[in-house]
């Protein structure tokens, strides 16, 4: 099932997602409607807190579908190991019609549960690491406009305050 994906502004957005306790088949059928979901958007991963579940789970795709290898989910994921540099533009499902560079890891190492409950560990560079970062960002209650500073984030803020007075947002 595609489920809504809130925009910024939404509480659950703004606040860190509580740990799973365990892997049910209602987590289960979130994790299913999670793909689905990103596929549908389109975009290359998605976090709980973005469909309204404030839970510690985000599912990544960076081939967006074309390689069924590449989808990965995590379950209570954890960094391990992060560094290097890139700075690259970025947007959001939960920002639609802003991007902005974002300094993010070049390289980082992610560890937490598969969804069948077996402990995995991923090393990620490039876009996959940028999508690992912008994912836990999402666990932790921030938004890649959070990132931001002086008037790059005023103009962005600006702008979605203003389309969510003429209830365009």
């Amino acid at each position: 099932m595609i489920r809504p994906i809130l925009r910024y502004g939404e509480d659950v957005l703004h606040q860190p997602a509580a740990a799973v306790a365990d892997i049910t088949p209602e987590i289960q059928q979130l994790i299913d409607d999670m793909i689905e979901t990103m596929y549908a958007a389109p975009g290359i991963g998605l976090a709980a807190p973005q469909v309204g579940v404030a839970l510690r789970i985000f599912v990544a795709d960076v081939s967006a579908g074309r390689n069924p290898a590449d989808l990965l989910t995590f379950v209570n994921p954890e960094f391990v190991e992060r560094g290097g540099a890139q700075r690259e533009e970025e947007g959001c499902l939960s920002v639609p019609g802003f991007n902005a560079t974002v300094a993010r890891s070049s390289r980082t190492v992610l560890k937490g549960l598969a969804r069948d409950g077996r402990e995995q560990v991923v090393e990620a560079t490039g876009l996959l690491a940028r999508c690992f970062e912008h994912e836990m960002d999402h666990l932790d209650g921030t938004l890649f406009v959070d990132h931001l500073r002086g008037l790059q984030k005023t103009l962005i803020v600006g702008k979605i305050r203003k389309l969510g007075r003429s209830g365009k947002w």
